[in-house]
């Protein structure tokens, strides 16, 4: 029963891409470890660009140039 967790900035991803990730991440365990997609878990989490980090700065700063 494989689980995979996606963790994204949430940054306007659309339920259009979210459906495509979970079918392209449930098709890679699939193709590769063999594995039956109706137990396969997909999980998205969004997550604040406050709380998210890249060296030294918060994303948030990042993005705005304020670093």
């Amino acid at each position: 029963m494989p689980y995979i967790n996606i963790q994204v900035t949430d940054e306007r991803v659309t339920v259009a891409q979210k459906k495509k990730l979970i079918e392209g991440a449930t098709r890679l365990v699939v193709d590769v470890l063999d594995k039956d997609p109706a137990s396969t878990f997909v999980v998205i989490d969004e997550v604040s660009t406050d709380n998210w980090g890249i060296g030294y700065d918060m994303v948030t700063d990042l993005r705005s140039g304020k670093q």
